[in-house]
């Protein structure tokens, strides 16, 4: 189950990837606009500030998620959705999707098929974070490897369920679209407060330890949270009252049909 909360603890620094991501969409006045993945609606609402005359909708899995989005006073449509399922209408000239589809496998195949069935000269826009092998996921695979919780989180640990930025576009090329892709490491200072957990644990809670603690008890999962935040801490030192933690993100900006429009 998602937190939105918890997800939002870090809001200004998950959300500048978005930001980022739109500022290389092209799309003047698009007739319907998709919000893959739209979690609580608060980036849906930077997209209805932008095209204020499109049709705006915003899809997520969750259930929490869409009633904190439904409660905001944003001009969309959302529903409970599976991102696997969707298929754009013929009036669909932008679909946004930022930092869900690592979650989904067999997701390159997915955005093939968005590409092919989106009208011409639409534009598919991704962001995924590709932080996979930073010390943060490899100290909870770690932990996660060790006896009292190997069993049960194994299975769910995931090494590299994101590609390199180069097949995503080749991928994209090959499906006849134009293809704008990119990585940038964000660095963000965390502040780390005397008595307050490690930063990198809180960011982590809001997204990669949400299976880890549904599969776990209460008293494994602190058990398991203890011995990960020793881990993170050794990991990311605090330095100043700040912790750095480095993160890496994937973009790529698709613009659909050019490819058969100037064969």
């Amino acid at each position: 189950m998602w937190d939105p909360a918890t997800y939002l603890r870090y809001g200004d620094e998950r959300s500048r990837p978005f930001h980022d991501l739109l500022a290389r969409v092209g799309a003047d006045r698009p007739r319907r606009v998709v919000d893959l993945g739209c979690g609580p609606g608060t980036l849906t609402a930077v997209l209805a500030a932008r095209w204020p005359d499109s049709r705006l909708v915003g899809l997520d899995s969750s259930p929490e998620m869409i009633a904190r989005a439904t409660a905001l006073d944003v001009p969309a449509s959302f529903r409970v959705a599976d991102v696997r399922d969707w298929r754009p209408d013929p009036d669909t000239d932008v679909v946004v999707s930022n930092a869900v589809l690592q979650w989904v496998p067999g997701h390159r195949d997915l955005l093939v098929r968005w590409a092919t069935e989106l009208p011409a000269g639409a534009w598919l826009a991704v962001q995924v974070p590709g932080n996979f092998d930073a010390p943060s996921h490899r100290a909870l695979r770690e932990v996660a490897g060790r006896p009292p919780w190997r069993a049960a989180l194994t299975p769910l640990l995931r090494e590299a369920p994101v590609a390199d930025p180069v097949d995503y576009a080749g991928s994209l090329v090959a499906a006849g679209c134009t293809v704008d892709a990119w990585e940038t490491t964000y660095v963000h200072l965390l502040a780390a407060g005397p008595d307050a957990d490690h930063p990198v644990l809180t960011w982590l809670e809001g997204t990669a330890l949400r299976p880890v603690r549904a599969a776990l008890v209460a008293a494994g999962w602190s058990a398991f949270r203890a011995a990960l935040a020793v881990r993170l801490t050794e990991a990311y030192p605090v330095r100043h009252g700040q912790v750095y933690f480095p993160f890496r993100r994937i973009f790529l900006v698709a613009r659909t049909g050019f490819a058969q429009e100037n064969s």
